[in-house]
C-alpha cells in the first residue's frame, strides 16, 4: 500500500487543491474539488471572453480546444473520433439512448442498481414504444449476475444498459463480463460510467461497451456542467442522433443533410468553452498523475474508512458486491442520514446523503432508507479519513 502512495506527490496535489485548506472534503462522488490548473483554465477563458469577446476568445483557444477529445480518448482507451463532449453525463446518456429505435416487444435489460435518471427514460420508452424493461437478477453478493444475464438473451433484446458504479454505495458491477455477453450476441451495450471515471482505470475495449457516458464534476475533478460520450466507431456507422444541428450535420447542394462521420455529431454548435477547457485540463491533470496510482490510493483510503466505520457498533455499512469502489455508504442507528450530514458539516466534513429515489429499484429491494455517502479521493489524507470516523463515533 505504501508503495502505491509514493507514486503521488501528495503535498503538490494538496497545494493545487484550495478546498483542503478549510474543509475535509469527502464528497467526490458528488463533486470533487477542482485543482488550480482546472480553475485557471475556466477563469482564464472567461476573462478573455470579457476582454476580447466570446467568438474571439474561442478562436484564440483553438489549439487548446483541439486537444481535448484526444485527451479524453486516451483516458478511456478510445479514438478521438469516438468522443463527443456534452453538457453533463445525463445529456450524454440520453443522446446515446435516444439515437436508438425500439419496436413493441423489444427488450431492454438493465441492472437493479440503475440510476433513477436512466430508469425513468426506460419507462418513457416503454410507454411510448411498447419496449419491455427487464432487470437482470443480482448474484449472491448483490452485483449483477452475468450468468443470469446470459440466460435472458434472445433475439428480442435490443439493448443492454447498466450503471457500472451506482450512486448509493461501493458496488462495482461486472461491466466487462456484461460486455463479453453483449458483444458475443451482437447486442448494443450502453454503460453509465459516471462514478468510475477519475477514480479507476477505464478501457472501453476491455469493457466491451458500444457506448459509454461520464461526467466531469465527480472523480475527474472538472467543473460542473461537463460530460462526455464515447461511441464505438462501428456503432457510429449505424447510428444517428435523435436531433442534429448545424455542427453535427450540413445541408448539401441537393437539399439533403449530411452528418459528420465522427462522434461530434452528438455535439451542438453552441457550447460553454470555459468549462470545456476546464474539462480538458482536468483530464490532463488526471493523466499526469496516473490513473493506476489514483485507483490504488483511492482504494487504500476507502478501505481505511470502511474498516474504521465497521468498528463502530451503531454504524451499518450499506455496500454490496465483492469488490468496492471509493464510495462508502452507511447508516447510523437512530440518527437520520440528513442529521448525520448536518453534524458533520458543522465539524467541517463534507459528505452527502443518497436518497432511495436515486436508485429506486435497489432501494426498494433492500428497503434502504436515505444513507450517508462518503467518497474520499486521492487528495485526502489518512488523517481526514480518521477524522470522519472519530466524528461518527460521537454522533
Amino acid at each position: 500500500m505504501t508503495q502505491h502512495f509514493d507514486t503521488i506527490d501528495l503535498d503538490t496535489v494538496r497545494a493545487d487543491t484550495l478546498g483542503v485548506l478549510n474543509r475535509n472534503h469527502l464528497n467526490s462522488a458528488g463533486a470533487a474539488l477542482m485543482p488550480i490548473p482546472v480553475l485557471a483554465a475556466v477563469i482564464g477563458h472567461l476573462r478573455r471572453e470579457s476582454e476580447i469577446g466570446g467568438y474571439e476568445a474561442a478562436a484564440e483557444a483553438t489549439d487548446r480546444l483541439a486537444t481535448i477529445h484526444a485527451s479524453i480518448a486516451t483516458l478511456v482507451g478510445a479514438s478521438a473520433k469516438e468522443i463527443a463532449i456534452t453538457e453533463n453525463a445525463t445529456v450524454a446518456w440520453q443522446r446515446a439512448f435516444q439515437s436508438m429505435s425500439f419496436a413493441p416487444g423489444d427488450r431492454i435489460l438493465t441492472s437493479r442498481a440503475e440510476f433513477a435518471a436512466n430508469y425513468i427514460v426506460f419507462l418513457q420508452a416503454a410507454a411510448r414504444s411498447g419496449v419491455l424493461v427487464e432487470v437482470v437478477p443480482d448474484d449472491e453478493f448483490g452485483a449483477l449476475d452475468p450468468n443470469a444475464l446470459a440466460r435472458m438473451i434472445d433475439d428480442k433484446v435490443r439493448l443492454i444498459a447498466i450503471t457500472w458504479l451506482p450512486t448509493n454505495g461501493g458496488l462495482i458491477n461486472p461491466a466487462a463480463a456484461v460486455g463479453s455477453i453483449a458483444r458475443a450476441n451482437g447486442i448494443p451495450y450502453l454503460l453509465d460510467g459516471c462514478q468510475a471515471v477519475g477514480q479507476m482505470t477505464v478501457d472501453v475495449e476491455t469493457l466491451g461497451c458500444d457506448m459509454f457516458t461520464a461526467t466531469g464534476r465527480k472523480f475527474l475533478r472538472a467543473p460542473r456542467g461537463t460530460g462526455f460520450l464515447y461511441m464505438r466507431q462501428d456503432m457510429l456507422d449505424r447510428t444517428e442522433p435523435a436531433m442534429l444541428d448545424l455542427f453535427g450535420a450540413e445541408v448539401d447542394r441537393s437539399g439533403h443533410y449530411r452528418m459528420r462521420t465522427d462522434a461530434r455529431r452528438f455535439e451542438t454548435w453552441e457550447t460553454n468553452y470555459s468549462t470545456r477547457l476546464g474539462l480538458g485540463a482536468a483530464v490532463d491533470y488526471a493523466l499526469a498523475i496516473g490513473i493506476d496510482a489514483i485507483q490504488a490510493r483511492c482504494g487504500v483510503l476507502a478501505r481505511r474508512l470502511r474498516d474504521g466505520l465497521s468498528g463502530i457498533g451503531s454504524v451499518r455499512l450499506r455496500d454490496t458486491g465483492e469488490q468496492h469502489s471509493t464510495i462508502v455508504s452507511f447508516s447510523v442507528e437512530h440518527v437520520e442520514a440528513s442529521i448525520v450530514m448536518q453534524r458533520l458539516t458543522r465539524a467541517g466534513i463534507n459528505v452527502s446523503v443518497s436518497p432511495p429515489a436515486s436508485t429506486p429499484l435497489d432501494a426498494a429491494a433492500r428497503k434502504l432508507p436515505p444513507v450517508v455517502r462518503a467518497s474520499p479521493h486521492y487528495y485526502n489524507t489518512i488523517g481526514e479519513i480518521d477524522a470522519l470516523v472519530q466524528a461518527i463515533e460521537v454522533i
